[in-house]
């Protein structure tokens, strides 16, 4: 039951907050799976960083950085809802085992192909494609597991500190992955990346959880693939929240994957150098902050004004990155982007969470990888022609236009009224259905 896993963290005696990322800290089992989650991220970034540098040394083409993103991405576009189903189907803890057994060994398969000097670019994409597969599976499951590691009023901190621990591995993984590039090349850089799932399976070992709570009348086959929009449709919040993230994705976050060629042509800085892996860290570290503020320092701010004002800065900070041509002021400019990146998606997530039912979380989870991972790769096979025949900065402006317009869209007011019916918020179902929604941790 809640409150069985509690620890003392600190030995003052200040008080904790729920709702809070320390608040949510207090949950053994949290911190555990929150831990192998992110060494296993870190893995996971050294990866990234050095397929994207691998696609474009082989071709020095922004079209086909677009091309090998889409093959990482674009399964959580095409697959995610199918693993949102199996999430609200299956124990999600032997769905995340099996799951990342299959990319440990994926890993090592990209590892086999990257050892020749001019990797078959097609086997690149066929790997990368399955391991993006898997990661459509993965995502949406391990977003569903979170809320039963903590109790629901700890929520908003689970959420905001697992994006943390993410972009600290996005700050870390970048600048071990550019080093051991350069130094033992990217199939090294695979294997490891491959060993660091056995943290998570770790991590996950012994870990006993309840099943998702079933519907009793939820659709089955096909027609579940429709619960989760229904769920999503019938509270304005989450739904303007799914549109947001979506549009966000696709118009103005394009440049995070054509980061190689931002890097190159507006920046002089070379994929194979420790700059480019600072640069890449600069944007994690800024995103590491912005989402720790959501469980911190804007913890009992209105999350509408964090959003919209998130919105603005990544507009401004991303328009100044632009035009920029000298790496020193690049690195304080991308770390900029990086807060207001990171504390929009972590306060539009946790509004997300805070509102859904755990019987179709698994499910609504999945439209949110799907508009947040899922159309990055469809916006970045659009931008690669478009940097082509205009610039990176053209469509990174583009996008900072784009954001501004959004954060008119963006109204989240606390007054829009909790959905009745079959797909209550949490909330109201821990009220209704305390063993449901308060499961034992």
């Amino acid at each position: 039951m809640p409150g069985e896993s509690h620890d003392t963290l600190v030995a003052d005696e200040r008080p904790i907050v729920p709702g809070t990322a320390r608040s949510a800290l207090r949950h053994r089992t949290f911190r555990r799976v929150l831990f192998g989650a992110f060494l296993s991220n870190t893995g996971t970034w050294m990866h990234n960083v050095v397929l994207g540098a691998i696609a474009y040394d082989l071709t020095e083409s922004s079209t086909f950085v677009g091309i090998v993103v889409f093959a990482q991405l674009g399964p959580m576009l095409l697959l995610s809802t199918v693993g949102g189903i199996m999430a609200d189907r299956f124990d999600r803890t032997r769905l995340l085992t099996t799951v990342v057994l299959s990319q440990l060994v994926l890993s090592l398969m990209l590892a086999g192909v990257t050892l020749a000097d001019r990797p078959n670019k097609v086997l690149l994409l066929l790997v990368t494609f399955a391991i993006g597969s898997g990661q459509a599976i993965y995502a949406p499951t391990f977003a569903a597991l979170l809320p039963q590691l903590v109790d629901d009023v700890d929520i908003p901190g689970a959420v905001s500190f697992n994006s943390a621990q993410m972009n600290t591995a996005r700050v870390v993984g970048p600048v071990i992955g550019a080093f051991l590039y350069t130094l033992i090349g990217a199939s090294a850089v695979f294997v490891v990346n491959g060993g660091s799932y056995l943290f998570v399976i770790v991590s996950l070992a012994g870990l006993h959880l309840p099943r998702a709570v079933r519907d009793a009348s939820a659709s089955r086959g096909l027609r579940a693939l429709g619960d989760g929009v229904r769920a999503a449709r019938a509270d304005p919040v989450v739904w303007r929240c799914l549109v947001t993230i979506t549009t966000f994705s696709l118009v103005s976050l394009p440049f995070v994957g054509q980061f190689p060629v931002l890097a190159e042509r507006n920046l002089d800085i070379g994929t194979r150098s420790t700059s480019y892996g600072v640069l890449y860290a600069c944007f994690g570290i800024g995103a590491v902050v912005g989402a720790l503020s959501i469980g911190t320092v804007f913890s009992r701010r209105s999350k509408t004004d964090v959003i919209r004002w998130a919105l603005v800065g990544f507009a401004g900070a991303l328009a100044v990155l632009a035009v920029l041509r000298s790496p020193w002021l690049a690195y304080p400019v991308v770390a900029v982007v990086g807060f207001a990146y990171l504390a929009l998606v972590t306060a539009l997530m946790t509004r997300v969470q805070e509102r859904c039912d755990n019987r179709v979380r698994g499910r609504v989870m999945a439209l949110w990888i799907m508009g947040w991972g899922g159309t990055v790769p469809v916006g970045n096979l659009i931008a690669g022609p478009l940097i082509e025949a205009t610039s990176i900065t053209a469509v990174m402006l583009a996008g900072a236009a784009f954001a501004v317009l959004l954060s008119f869209y963006a109204r989240l007011e606390v007054a829009y009224p909790a959905p009745a019916g079959r797909f209550e918020p949490a909330a109201e179902l821990a009220a209704a259905t305390a063993t449901a929604s308060c499961p034992g941790r």
